[in-house]
């Protein structure tokens, strides 16, 4: 486990996925993150690459060749990723290839993740270095879950999530059976720029956007106000989501999407699916602010 801490918030990372455990705040210890109860759902904030979400029959082709991932991907909870490099205010891991990842993902690369603590705010910046001689094809995103509710005197329904601006998009509907993006999608919005949460509202499995204007989401309590709002500027989909059961909500930044019922398989095909030549750096970050009001 590593921490960071300044004078408002500590968070912690724990070394298996180099995944996000702990944002608390210093001087009150309200916790902002779900508690990961393996019994409802065992994770925090897992990382997601080189693939979001389900592959269809969990396998892809490159090259004429099958390739088989597990949901998305293997940086979540994999124990070879390692602590590169800290400072006052920053913890940046690394997963290089190798052999074991070769046999699932053909590609040669670098995989940092970075959190950077500032004020009341965490940065999580995902730079992947290509270091093949071919281009490489990959998706990157968040998977964050916010304990919610937050206080004593707060239930689940007296949360939203207040978009900053006014949306009309559709969720596309996931296939149950296999997680797989069907061609059916169900209204959220209606010209509005909230969501009221409830634990229903999951009984579809997650929410699943394509074409938000918001790059900004916030979580607010009815009875204490904003809360914290996650910003993600570099990321074309959005993920929100949570088991039926569990006090939280995930709100998650996605740069890709899991595979369509009706896909041929070929990852260079595949929705959403970056190309990266050889030798070149890319970059995506987004960050997640404590409102100040709850950190006093």
């Amino acid at each position: 486990m590593h921490t960071l801490e300044n004078n408002k918030l500590k968070i912690s990372v724990k070394n298996a996925g180099a995944e996000l455990c702990e944002i608390s705040s210093v001087k009150n210890n309200t916790d902002f993150m779900w508690n990961a109860n393996p019994n409802i759902w065992a994770g925090y904030a897992p990382n997601l690459f080189p693939i979001i979400g389900a592959l269809k029959n969990g396998a892809y082709f490159f090259e004429n060749e099958k390739y088989t991932l597990p949901k998305h991907g293997f940086i979540r909870n994999n124990k070879d990723i390692l602590l590169h490099k800290q400072t006052a205010n920053s913890l940046t891991f690394k997963l290089t290839s190798s052999k074991t990842t070769l046999r699932a993902y053909p590609f040669k690369f670098e995989f940092y993740i970075t959190y950077t603590l500032t004020d009341n705010s965490i940065e999580i910046l995902h730079t992947i270095k290509n270091i093949d001689i071919k281009t490489m094809y990959f998706s990157v995103g968040g998977h964050p879950a916010f304990k919610c509710p937050v206080f004593e005197n707060e239930s689940y329904d007296d949360y939203i999530l207040e978009f900053e601006h006014i949306e009309n998009s559709k969720t596309h509907l996931i296939n149950l059976e296999n997680g797989l993006i069907l061609s059916q999608t169900k209204p959220i919005f209606n010209n509005s720029n909230t969501i009221q949460l409830k634990h229903d509202l999951f009984n579809e499995d997650a929410l699943v956007f394509k074409d938000l204007k918001s790059k900004k989401i916030t979580l607010k309590s009815n009875k204490n106000g904003d809360i914290l709002s996650v910003s993600y500027p570099d990321f074309t989909y959005l993920g929100i989501w949570a088991k039926p059961t569990g006090d939280y909500v995930c709100i998650e930044p996605w740069l890709g999407i899991a595979d369509n019922e009706s896909t041929n398989q070929n990852l260079t095909e595949k929705e959403g699916i970056i190309p990266l030549i050889a030798n070149k750096t890319f970059k995506a970050a987004y960050n997640i602010k404590i409102h100040n009001s709850h950190l006093v």
